[in-house]
């Protein structure tokens, strides 16, 4: 079932029309056994950089496609409704990137980020740690100014691509002045002292490496700051507010992908003689699973707009972000009640998709932080 857009270019319609064939050639076939065996899909991911999937939101002279977020975003889902690992990593890269692309100099940009988006790097993501998850502000690692570098100590935890990314932008304190105290760090992945724990044994997106990321003594060289010292956690949190759109596209086509399995399989499985979609107890459960799914779509489309427009999103962000993927949750739970005992067991790809809508409500931002980011939105005058 091929999901009809609204897309501002013709440019965008046939990105929207590639990237949805490789989807059903390259990842769909693959995903339940990858996911299954735990093994991360690098070849895939080479070759959605090569075709430029690493790079549509940045600007064409440094290697990007420029593409509307809004483009972007919907992209993301196409992926995800094939193979939520690979949406995911294209979300995270972009993540990982953005520091470099928005906030570092014109020559820190020249020299790196056509790397980056190329299409052969990997990045990740490093802001959380074992006891900063929620309250970034309060990290630990520290980033010691060392003549003509920086030494960074400390770990970094949840890092989705530990252990296989190629450069890894990190928030370290470089001084103890709480929030404004964090600055921000492009750190390849050979410099020495770098090292992982094991890849966490996840419930979901099991296909996807997670792991802690160990910094003893890492020394970077300081032209490798991105952005003034202290402004890290600016830079964090404006990362984030894109990068929570990247995690509604993917839990959105995570969930239009439930919603079609369990289309299809109410339409075959009949009881009492007829089809179960035509049991209206059915039939309206499956109603409010693509109001939901429709929903979804619609806030992250309105929110990239805002975006786009240069306008402020970051309230629109995390109302996409807590909507969709409440709804991704919700809809992946009832995906599996439409199949009954079928749904709870691996022959379907739904008990899948449960599990991994899950995590959907708790990496980049809890959807109590989302609920805390609104609130205190409504709490300001104007």
């Amino acid at each position: 079932m091929s999901v009809e857009r609204m897309l501002p270019t013709p440019e965008a319609v046939d990105l929207i029309g590639l990237v949805r064939d490789i989807a059903e050639r390259e990842l769909r076939p693959r995903a339940a056994a990858a996911e299954e065996a735990g093994e991360y899909p690098r070849d895939l991911v080479r070759t959605l950089g090569r075709i430029g999937l690493l790079g549509l939101p940045y600007e064409e002279a440094y290697g990007g496609a420029a593409q509307p977020y809004e483009v972007y975003l919907q992209v993301l889902e196409e992926l995800a409704e094939r193979w939520a690992t690979i949406a995911l990593t294209v979300s995270v890269h972009s993540l990982s990137c953005w520091p470099l692309a928005t906030h570092g100099t014109v020559e820190q940009r020249k020299r790196w980020l056509p790397d980056l988006i190329g299409g052969d790097l990997l990045g990740a993501y490093c802001l959380s740690e074992p006891q900063a998850g929620s309250d970034a502000a309060a990290l630990t690692t520290r980033a010691v100014r060392d003549g003509d570098a920086y030494v960074l100590t400390g770990t970094k935890a949840w890092i989705t691509h530990g252990g296989i990314a190629d450069f890894y932008t990190v928030f370290a304190r470089t001084s103890d002045d709480g929030s404004r105290g964090i600055s921000c760090f492009l750190v390849p992945a050979d410099l020495p002292g770098l090292s992982f724990g094991a890849p966490e044994k996840k419930m979901g997106l099991t296909a996807s490496p997670t792991t802690i990321v160990n910094l003893d003594g890492v020394r970077v060289p300081a032209e490798r700051r991105i952005g003034r010292e202290g402004d890290g956690f600016g830079i964090a949190l404006e990362a984030l507010n894109s990068g929570r759109l990247g995690v509604t596209a993917v839990a959105t086509g995570l969930a239009e992908a439930a919603l079609q399995a369990a289309v299809a399989y109410a339409r075959e499985r009949e009881q009492f003689g007829k089809a179960i979609i035509d049991h209206q107890g059915l039939g309206f459960l499956l109603a409010d699973m693509a109001a939901a799914v429709e929903s979804a779509r619609a806030l992250y489309v309105v929110a990239a707009r805002r975006r786009d427009a240069s306008m402020p999103f970051r309230h629109q962000a995390s109302v996409a972000k807590l909507v969709a993927t409440d709804n991704a949750m919700r809809v992946t739970t009832d995906a599996v009640q439409v199949l009954g005992g079928a749904g709870y067991t691996r022959d379907h790809p739904v008990e899948r998709y449960f599990r991994e809508a899950k995590v959907m409500q708790i990496f980049e931002g809890t959807n109590q932080i989302q609920r805390l980011v609104i609130s205190r939105e409504l709490r300001s005058p104007g």
